[in-house]
């Protein structure tokens, strides 16, 4: 299969500058952006996508969960597409590149394509999946686990944010609820763009994040039940804190994911507390525990810990407790032919590269199931992500998407 060769690079101010562009749909307040999903933030900017897909000559598809399938037709469109994507939805406090570099730097592969007059053999698919965040509407990437088969379509439409709103009521309201049924589409391969979201590359000066496997992840919202009562007058010993057995919990994630180092992670992030008042004990914690390892055997024993933990810090306290699992995936190993299309192109460009496991979840690690998938990483400053003071630099989107545009269209074949 021919590759496209070594002085066939991706135009790096269109992408820079479709980059900025978008940002300045849903901005933060504090130069990120706030285009949670399905929210008329993220409806704009998806009708800003949409224009430059249509610019770019492509057809667009829409499925019953929002997704966006925009197509480039190849020589023999009998054969199945190789996808290339990720989401424009954002954290609340989000930056401008999770997810977004995904999709604009799979535009960018297909406008440079048009430019050096390049046809390939397979077709290519820009995809923008919704709502991989999960941060209006758990669990997080709800379409592309649909599009799996891993959640249950009727089942996430009925899901509710904060202000009890449905997720598919919602997606109807912003107008992007297609009728193609989710899932039917054949995919020859997928790769996914996106910054590292870690330190590791850019403490290293490594260009490329070959991306070999994804930890496994399990979301469990925990509610604990005290008793409210005035802070001043209830003696000590007569209190049923669940704030202080949230306080506890939190310590005993901390000391679990300690012990299964140097890979596994946790932390309680989400937390509300009622009635949230200076002078009331709080008689109810509500608040969601993430772990994650790239072993399942390490994040089982990690949920049966914290699950064991809880009941004994409850029973100290007095208090009654619930958990619902929110979330899970488990670790995920990437087609290895789809590495190596990405390390190769790495290669060959010369950019320096070493193999890395995603510590976060990402579309790609349930399309994995369903087609051979594989992502390529880029450096972030600080590996700070999920925060509005994310940043990366033109050069290394630049890197990202010419390793994504080289691996693609080899993938895809050129006919010559």
């Amino acid at each position: 299969m021919a590759a496209p060769g070594e002085n066939l690079r991706i135009n790096s101010d269109r992408l820079w500058d479709s980059l900025m562009e978008m940002a300045k749909i849903g901005p933060g307040i504090a130069g990120g952006n706030n285009r949670q999903t399905v929210t008329d933030e993220d409806g704009e900017g998806r009708h800003l996508f949409k224009r430059w897909c249509e610019e770019a000559g492509l057809e667009m598809g829409l499925d019953e969960m929002g997704t966006m399938f925009a197509r480039r037709e190849g020589a023999d469109p009998s054969l199945p597409p190789v996808y290339v994507g990720s989401h424009l939805d954002t954290q609340p406090t989000g930056g401008k590149y999770d997810g977004v570099l995904g999709v604009l730097g799979g535009l960018e592969v297909v406008r440079s394509l048009n430019d050096l007059g390049i046809k390939t053999r397979h077709p290519i698919v820009v995809t923008n999946w919704t709502n991989e965040e999960g941060s209006r509407f758990a669990p997080a990437m709800m379409a592309s686990g649909v599009f799996a088969g891993v959640l249950d379509q009727a089942d996430v439409y009925e899901h509710t944010d904060k202000a009890g709103k449905k997720f598919g009521e919602e997606l109807e309201r912003i107008g992007w609820n297609g009728t193609e049924k989710v899932g039917e589409r054949k995919i020859h391969a997928f790769f996914e763009l996106h910054i590292e979201q870690g330190p590791i590359l850019e403490d290293e000066d490594i260009d490329i994040g070959v991306v070999t496997h994804g930890q496994g992840l399990k979301w469990l919202q925990v509610t604990l039940t005290g008793k409210e009562a005035h802070t001043g007058s209830t003696p000590m010993p007569k209190r049923r804190n669940a704030g202080l057995g949230m306080a506890r919990v939190i310590e005993l994630v901390h000391e679990i994911a300690m012990d299964y180092q140097p890979d596994a992670v946790g932390a309680v992030g989400h937390m509300e507390v009622f009635p949230n008042s200076r002078n009331i004990i709080a008689g109810r914690a509500v608040f969601t525990i993430d772990i994650r390892s790239p072993e399942k055997e390490v994040l089982d024993a990690m949920d049966g810990r914290i699950r064991e933990g809880i009941d004994t810090i409850c029973e100290a306290l007095d208090i009654q407790y619930g958990i619902e699992q929110v979330g899970a995936f488990d670790p995920v190993t990437f087609d290895a032919g789809c590495v190596k299309a990405i390390r190769d192109a790495a290669e060959r460009l010369g950019y320096s590269h070493r193999n890395i496991v995603s510590g976060a979840g990402h579309d790609a690690c349930w399309i994995n199931r369903v087609a051979p998938t594989a992502m390529v990483m880029c450096p972030c400053v600080d590996g700070l992500s999920h925060n509005e003071a994310e940043e990366i630099t033109k050069e290394w989107a630049s890197a990202g998407a010419d390793v994504l545009f080289h691996a693609v269209v080899e993938t895809a074949g050129i006919v010559e």
